[in-house]
């Protein structure tokens, strides 16, 4: 056996992670840390379907961060959502149009979130098309999540509210298979 070697494992405890208020501060998972300290900052990736038990959300991944730690439980904060690639990989078919948007937007309660769209066209469209749904979807965009606060936008994203009024405002324009928001990210500021 050799002499001085620590088992590491044994310093190391473990932390029940909390959803915030928005998921009912449901336990989402179990982590390990050996500190406090290096909890902290922590992310945590956890499927949607985890939470609502509703397996037609299974392909989407809440990303939360760890903020602050009360004994053995972390509490965290929603930092974004991202849909699998694979399942968006299924929305691509030939002759149709894939159009992507990117908006930076501010809610009423001054959250920053960068909002990731595509749009799935029925056939393939023109350039024009692309410029004038485009403009339609930051217009739509825009509007809506000004006048929503930052919990209410993310509700609404990730259970597909808002994509649903995209859709809605989109397929006037041309036939239109598919709206779905990819990914969001949510601007954070640390300390120094």
């Amino acid at each position: 056996m050799v002499k001085g070697r620590v088992d590491k494992w044994k310093f190391k405890n473990w932390y029940t992670v909390q959803a915030p208020e928005m998921f009912e501060g449901k336990e989402i998972a179990q982590v390990l840390a050996n500190e406090e300290k290096n909890l902290a900052n922590r992310i945590v990736k956890v499927s949607l379907d985890e939470l609502t038990g509703d397996l037609n959300h299974a392909y989407t991944q809440l990303l939360f961060r760890v903020t602050k730690i009360q004994g053995k439980t972390a509490h965290t904060k929603l930092i974004g959502h991202e849909l699998a690639k694979g399942y968006l990989k299924t929305l691509v078919r030939r002759r149709r149009s894939v159009i992507g948007e990117i908006l930076d937007v501010k809610t009423r309660d001054g959250a920053e979130v960068r909002i990731k769209i595509n749009l799935y066209t029925a056939r393939r469209v023109s350039e024009k098309i692309r410029r004038v749904i485009r403009n339609e979807i930051e217009a739509e965009a825009r509007e809506k999540a000004t006048a929503m606060d930052f919990q209410t936008l993310m509700q609404e994203i990730v259970f597909r509210k808002f994509a649903a009024r995209l859709y809605n405002k989109t397929k006037k324009i041309t036939p239109v298979k598919r709206v779905e928001i990819r990914k969001t990210e949510v601007k954070e500021t640390f300390a120094a």
